[in-house]
């Protein structure tokens, strides 16, 4: 399972299953069903950092390989690929550093080295954690990490301290340390995720659920989403907008004048968008995108990748048929090589397919949402970014109309 801000890059796909087997130095378990190896988050690497350079420190040597067990219980073995004990005027300190195997995902942070620095504090203090180098910190609220603390998220920290306690206990510690971990590269890695409009700033995220990365899993861009909408909420904001790509989000910004952190990277996961704000809601959700993508919304899909749906051009015929186009005109499009096709025969007969459209993918979506106080507004353009339909609110809030 990819997670949030580290595969902004992935491209998605079907889900697949992973085996339980050790993985010794980084190297990641073939997946038994596909063919494909997973890999393991920044989570499960910093952890096995932190293990080693804790180790280290209190028993003089770096394990290599560390193994760690993951929150179910395998226990792959990672190898070091940075060992440093220090003496320094604020005391000792360990560094362990982890190069990132994301398996055969296309994840940005493969390859990357996420070290962890280990320093004592007094006893008492716990397990403090630090964003160094590469690593964000949350600027933003709406986050399952308050303001101003480092973005290691709730479960790597929670496997990072209980790691700590087990080295504490076989080796005489007391387990209150400062634990802070860096990325090499973090920061440039950042720009192609969406840590910065979630108002993640500095770097990358620490994260993991599992522990381990699922090729193409579509996990990471779903759990995005979700953030978005938190962080949106948390901003105050009622009116936010599910996009399919950078064109359609920057035709609903002139539309709606919507600032940057009311806006969802929806890309084809259109029923991710519409199932989280069922249960947490806003006043208005406008949907924009291309019109062959949302003409499969509108025929009842909610993934809307090209090789999970196709454009249905019998479904637009019978649109274009209530538009009020004949049987010669409704032949054609549902004989037409492309939704783009489908498009300009109706446009040039006078049928108003994009508007019929997006009032039909407005429809599904509220019916998604299953009465949610959810207005929704439906914005469709083609590939030049000019809109093509639109259908304006509609639901709890909002009057139906197709302007």
């Amino acid at each position: 399972m990819t997670d949030v801000t580290e595969a902004a890059g992935t491209t998605t796909g079907a889900t697949a299953d992973t085996t339980t087997g050790k993985a010794t130095g980084g190297r990641a378990a073939q997946l038994q069903h596909t063919g494909l190896r997973h890999g393991w988050t920044t989570g499960a690497c910093a952890t096995a950092a932190t293990t080693a350079a804790y180790t280290a420190l209190l028993a003089g040597e770096f394990p290599d390989p560390v193994t760690i067990t993951l929150p179910k219980g395998q226990t792959p073995a990672f190898a070091l690929a940075a060992e440093e004990l220090r003496e320094g005027g604020d005391g000792r300190s360990a560094m362990a550093g982890i190069v990132k195997d994301a398996g055969d995902d296309p994840d940005v942070t493969h390859g990357a080295l996420i070290r962890a620095t280990v320093r004592i504090l007094p006893p008492g203090s716990g397990v403090v954690f630090r964003a160094g180098p590469g690593v964000g910190t949350v600027t933003r609220p709406g986050l399952p990490l308050d303001v101003g603390e480092p973005a290691i998220n709730p479960v790597p920290r929670q496997m990072i301290r209980d790691h700590v306690a087990a080295v504490a206990a076989r080796h005489g510690g007391t387990g209150d340390v400062e634990v802070e971990v860096s990325v090499d590269h973090g920061a440039e890695i950042a720009r192609s995720t969406w840590n910065p409009r979630l108002g993640i700033l500095g770097g990358i995220s620490i994260l993991g659920t599992t522990g381990i990365v699922v090729p193409y899993s579509c996990s990471a861009w779903i759990d995005s989403i979700r953030r978005g909408v938190d962080v949106a909420r948390a901003a105050g904001r009622r009116h936010v907008a599910g996009c399919t790509g950078s064109t359609s989000e920057k035709v609903a910004v002139a539309v709606h004048g919507l600032p940057e952190d009311a806006l969802l990277d929806m890309g084809d996961f259109a029923g991710a968008v519409l199932k989280y704000i069922r249960r947490h809601p806003v006043d208005r959700l406008t949907v924009a995108g291309g019109f062959a993508k949302l003409s499969k919304l509108a025929a009842g899909h909610l993934d809307l990748h090209s090789g999970r749906s196709q454009v249905n051009k019998e479904f637009l015929a019978e649109l274009a048929r209530r538009g009020g186009a004949g049987e010669e005109l409704a032949a054609a499009v549902a004989s037409a090589n492309t939704g783009l096709e489908t498009l300009r025969l109706c446009e040039a007969a006078g049928v108003p397919l994009g508007d019929l459209v997006a009032v039909a993918a407005r429809e599904e979506a509220l019916a998604v949402l299953r009465g949610a106080p959810v207005a929704v507004d439906v914005i469709c353009i083609d590939r030049a970014g000019t809109i093509v339909g639109r259908a304006g609110p509609a639901g709890p809030g909002g009057a139906h109309d197709r302007g």
